[in-house]
């Protein structure tokens, strides 16, 4: 879920604790913890409403930041016929579990042998193996835009970008403002390979 302007910052400082999305169907599931620009957030419950008979004295209202229901309707983006949903969630305090995986510089054995389980499991994807080969080209080319870094292996950029998420939630690399670069955990994992 993103957040613009004035509700980003709502939800970081925990004041914002209800969103109105209009989707075709439900997007986070209850009970998930979600990284969005304004922090981690936990799902405490999603259920869908009829846009039209949400009221000016409804609770969820202020909790959503928003003034009238007729301000609700009119921030709802994206095709009419598809449902809104009410979500209700909570700031998730403390640091990112994947930010801290991502920042060990040293690989245990069982470290090791989990990232090479789940690589291989990567790997047998339908245009076979490309964990080592992207790890190796973010290290050469950091920072490097994405369409750049996927035209140069012959790969779509969509497709490319959430392959280089999978390798981010394993605490492999980064993302910078353009491109990536390999995280400490990455470079350690590189090594290993060399040795």
């Amino acid at each position: 879920m993103l957040f613009a302007g004035s509700d980003r910052d709502g939800v970081a400082e925990g004041k914002i604790t209800v969103a109105y999305r209009r989707w075709a169907e439900p997007r986070v599931v209850e009970g998930r913890i979600y990284r969005t620009n304004a922090g981690r957030i936990e799902i405490d419950s999603i259920r869908q409403v009829n846009p039209d008979l949400i009221a000016d004295t409804d609770p969820e209202l202020a909790q959503a930041d928003r003034q009238n229901a007729k301000d609700v309707r009119r921030r709802l983006r994206g095709d009419e016929s598809q449902p809104t949903f009410l979500i209700r969630f909570h700031l998730v305090e403390g640091p990112d579990p994947r930010e801290q995986l991502a920042a060990q510089s040293t690989l245990t054995p069982a470290d090791l042998d989990d990232v090479k389980t789940r690589l291989a499991q990567f790997d047998q994807s339908h245009h076979g193996p490309w964990t080592t080969e992207t790890l190796r080209l973010i290290q050469s080319k950091p920072a490097t835009r994405a369409a750049d870094l996927a035209a140069s292996v012959g790969r779509e950029t969509a497709p490319f970008k959430l392959d280089v998420r999978k390798l981010k939630n394993l605490g492999l690399t980064h993302s910078l403002e353009v491109g990536y670069e390999l995280s400490p955990r990455g470079q350690a994992y590189l090594a290993t390979l060399d040795d």
